[in-house]
Formats: structure tokens, C-alpha cells, sequence
């Protein structure tokens, strides 16, 4: 099923844009990255911008997603996570060595870990990755850390609008290979456009994926600090959402008018159930929440539920050959920890993915049917989890949840999509 959009203008206007800023990279005199208050992060027209060259459509993860429909023969995949899961050549639990990383990380640590270990081991020039703005703590930007101070000042996840692929420019034109780290969507974006520039794919020299479940909308981000009592965003002086213990808590820290710093805090499971209500559309329709294309994917294994105090653990999956060594590299060297191994804890950490894949194939006829954009998926196998793992009610509810949506969020018409300035 090919993509329903012709342009990024389209993949912006018709809500299937994730943000990833690959576009703005690969036709940087055509479009720069901007926020868009109730979408994300954007791709906006240059002033005097000259015409598409097609390299950020043929890129855009937003309108096109593809495995090898006939993937060749490999002893090394686990063959029986393939169809579900995708690419995977090994899972284990596991944490960061460094009992700061740890800490600070939003689970085990494993993810700033393995950056550490490639740049001080296999001297890699940098890590492209998103990190909170010192000015406003509320929004991401693209940053390139180069030692563990960095790293460690930058840990902790952002669940607010980030585009890491606008970094990837550094890459390209840098002398030594860089680890690039990002959502699925980043990475995805990161590996097609790789196949248009010689220079970036020799410099991307480890891609790491982070689990994810969608990207909320600074409005979003805006409303909960106001519902928590923080009505000026510009008293804001720090802002986590994980870590510094595990999960960690949402910690918001502001300035009175007085002068007086203030906390405010939230656990985990009370911000994302706020946050997740102002996720990006795209993020409803998406195939991939574990990192398929990168070489290493990291999350949370909630196979289990979590004792308080327990200090953090990561679930680590070799997405390629090239990850798997890198995993094991860090480990020799003394950077990972890997506890246990068990390709079982992948689908046993995340029980709900089954379901939501099953019910994407029908969530896209639906979308075409009633005039919505489609992104082309291939390689996915989507239809037989539809038929095998979802219940009567839960196909029904795949129909009708997303004609709801089409009607609630006009997703059959262009939105208009300004830029937003904090």
C-alpha cells in the first residue's frame, strides 16, 4: 500500500509527520525545524526556499515504513520474534556499570552506557541525541555530547517534541564515526537517509532506539505544568520526567516571584496519563514502538512490576549484527552489566503491542476509506494479528475508535500547522 502523501508539505498538513527533522537535513536550504504548539516539532518553508529535490519524501518515516518483505537468511535472528517483533539477535536484562548512569537513567542507564563505551572505546566523535533547552525546560534540542559529563547532565527521558535527525548533518560532515540516539521514528529516518548520503552512512556508527509510545505536544507539556500550579513556563528552571531512580518522577522546579525555588513532582504512571491524552496522530498509527531499524533498541522490562527503591534495570535488544557486537563489546569492557538473557522478555515486557499491530491493519482501511492520509507500511504482517490475536470487540473497536478519530480530529482535511515561538 503506497503512501497517500505526495510532499512533506502533505505529510505535515495531513498529520502523518513525526517530527524526526530528517527532512530538514536532507534538503536543509528547503526546510528548517519548528514548533508547532499542538503538533510538535515541524518542517517549515525557508524563506526563497528552492524546489523539493524528492530526497526528504523518499526519507520521511511519517510516509513510508519498509522491511524486507522476504528478509534473507540469517542463523543469528531469532526467527521466532521475527514476524512480531522484527529483527532481533538477542534480548537480555541488564543495567549501565557506572552506578551514576544508573541512577540518573530513565530505567537501567544501558542506553547512555553503550554511547559512553563508543566514545571512549571505540572513539567515536560524539553522540547526536535530544536534551532539554537550558532557557526553556520544556522544550528539546539537538545536541552532540562528547564526554561522560555530558552525557550524564543529559540522561532521562523527554516526552515532549524532539528532532534529533536535524543533527544529522554533523555526522555527515565529521571526520570519525557518531552514535546516533532516538525514537523509533529517528532512527528509521536516520537509516533511509543513509542511503542517499556516502558521508553519513559511514559516520553513523551505532544507532540506539528508545521504546516509545508516542510524542506529547508542548501544549500538552504546558497544560500539566499548569495543572500542577506553574502558570508561567518562564519561572520554569528544570524539568525531568524519569529517572534519578526508577521509574523516577515527574520533577518540575520553578521560581517564584519571590525568589523562592519550588518543586513540584508526579510519579511516572500520574504524568504519562495525563501527557499521552496530547500524543501526536502518527504516533496512533504506528507499527513501531521498539526500534526495529536500529542497531540496538533499549526499554523498560515491565515483565515484572517494580519494588520501590529497586535500582533501575534496562531491556536491551540487538536489533543487527553490528548492535549485538557492540553490546557485547560494552559488556567486556565493563560498561553493561547483562543479568540475564531471554528473547522472551521482549513480548513479555511489552503484552499490548500484539494487539495494537493486529489492530492497525484495520485502523489504515479505515483511514483510506474515509478520505485520511496512509503511510505505506511493508513488512509489517499486520493482518495476521488482526485475525489471530485480536477478540470480536477489540476488531470492532479498531473500526470504529479510528472513524471516531478521522471525524473528532478532522483527519480527513489539511490542517493548518503555524509555527509556534515560546
Amino acid at each position: 500500500m503506497a503512501s497517500s502523501c505526495r510532499s512533506i508539505e502533505e505529510v505535515v498538513e495531513r498529520q502523518l509527520c513525526t517530527g524526526c527533522g530528517v527532512c530538514s537535513f536532507l534538503e536543509s536550504e528547503r526546510y528548517r525545524m519548528g514548533d508547532a504548539l499542538e503538533f510538535g516539532r515541524r518542517p517549515f518553508l525557508r524563506d526563497n526556499a528552492p524546489a523539493s529535490t524528492g530526497a526528504a519524501l523518499s526519507a520521511c518515516p511519517g510516509a513510508t515504513l519498509a522491511h524486507p518483505s522476504e528478509p534473507r537468511p540469517d542463523p543469528g535472528l531469532i526467527e521466532s520474534l521475527l514476524s512480531a517483533w522484527g529483527p532481533v539477535y538477542g534480548v537480555w536484562e541488564g543495567y549501565a556499570a557506572d552506578g551514576e548512569i544508573r541512577f540518573a537513567g530513565s530505567s537501567g542507564g544501558a542506553a547512555t552506557a553503550l554511547a559512553l563505551y563508543c566514545l571512549e572505546q571505540e572513539r567515536m566523535g560524539g553522540v547526536i541525541h535530544s536534551a532539554a533547552r537550558e532557557d526553556k525546560p520544556y522544550l528539546n534540542h539537538t545536541v552532540c555530547s562528547t564526554s561522560r559529563e555530558q552525557l550524564l547532565a543529559r540522561t532521562g527521558s523527554r516526552y515532549a517534541p524532539a528532532s534529533p535527525g536535524e543533527g544529522l548533518g554533523r555526522i555527515e560532515q565529521a571526520d570519525t564515526p557518531h552514535v546516533f540516539i532516538g525514537k523509533p521514528c529517528d532512527v528509521a529516518g536516520a537509516q533511509q537517509a543513509r542511503k542517499q548520503r556516502p558521508n553519513l552512512d559511514r559516520n553513523l556508527g551505532l544507532t540506539i532506539a528508545f521504546f516509545c509510545a508516542g510524542v506529547p505536544s508542548v501544549k500538552g507539556n504546558l497544560e500539566l505544568l499548569r495543572r500542577e500550579g506553574i502558570t508561567d513556563p518562564e519561572t520554569l528552571t528544570g524539568l525531568r520526567y524519569r529517572g534519578n531512580g526508577w521509574p523516577g518522577l515527574w520533577t518540575a522546579t520553578s521560581t517564584t516571584a519571590a525568589g523562592e525555588q519550588q518543586v513540584r513532582q508526579l510519579t511516572y504512571a500520574e504524568s504519562w496519563d495525563f501527557l499521552q491524552r496530547y500524543r501526536q496522530w502518527r504516533c496512533y498509527i504506528c507499527p513501531d514502538h521498539t526500534g526495529e531499524f536500529a542497531d540496538v533498541a533499549v526499554g523498560d522490562p515491565w515483565y515484572r512490576q517494580v519494588q520501590p527503591g529497586e535500582p533501575g534495570k534496562s531491556l536491551i535488544v540487538a536489533r543487527s549484527k553490528r548492535g549485538l557486537e557492540a553490546i557485547k563489546k560494552a559488556q567486556a569492557a565493563g560498561y553493561l552489566v547483562l543479568e540475564t538473557y531471554d528473547p522472551s522478555l521482549l513480548p513479555r515486557s511489552q503484552p499490548n503491542l500484539l494487539m495494537t499491530r493486529g489492530g492497525l491493519w484495520a485502523r489504515l482501511i479505515v483511514l483510506r476509506l474515509l478520505g485520511a492520509a496512509v503511510p505505506s507500511y511493508r513488512g509489517f504482517r499486520t493482518f495476521r494479528f488482526w485475525w489471530r490475536n485480536l477478540s470480536l470487540r477489540a476488531k470492532l473497536q479498531s473500526v470504529a475508535g479510528t472513524a471516531k478519530r478521522v471525524f473528532v480530529k478532522r483527519l480527513n482535511r489539511r490542517a493548518l500547522v503555524r509555527e509556534w515561538e515560546a
